[in-house]
């Protein structure tokens, strides 16, 4: 006989998770999911603003420089009493994202600039191997 075991940390409304492939197509459905969820929500303006850039930069690093071959990203997005989390996992471990200063004329590489500019909180969790997480809060006004 096959059991299996669940346990649910949160409430379904104040959690979604989803796998997506590490494509432009993905990273564009991360946040189209990522807004209809925050529209559900009632999130407040300026936190869904915030967090629709902060998912589709994530999502896009993700795709563009964490991707590998036949394995999937997952946005995850959690509400909890004051805090709006967003993770974007990858499956490349090793690369970890830094923060550079282009010149005034490069076509990219501002993403993590952004990323510092619209969070509140933000940062990289190793692990499992060979996964890494880039999260980002939002702080939301008290209910």
């Amino acid at each position: 006989m096959n059991s299996e075991k669940s346990t649910q940390l949160l409430p379904p409304a104040d959690h979604f998770s989803v796998l997506l492939s590490p494509t432009p197509r993905g990273a564009r459905l991360a946040r189209l999911l990522a807004t209809d969820w925050m529209r559900d929500r009632d999130l407040p303006h300026r936190v869904a603003e915030a967090a629709e850039h902060l998912v589709a930069e994530l999502a896009t690093n993700a795709a563009t420089h964490g991707r590998l071959p036949g394995r999937d990203f997952r946005l995850v997005l959690l509400a909890r009493g004051t805090t709006f989390r967003i993770e974007v996992t990858d499956t490349r471990g090793g690369d970890l994202p830094h923060r550079q200063r282009p010149t005034p004329d490069a076509e990219s590489g501002r993403g993590l600039l952004l990323v510092e500019a619209l969070a509140d909180r933000w940062g990289v969790k190793l692990g499992p191997v060979p996964r890494k997480t880039v999260w980002a809060e939002l702080d939301l006004p008290p209910v």
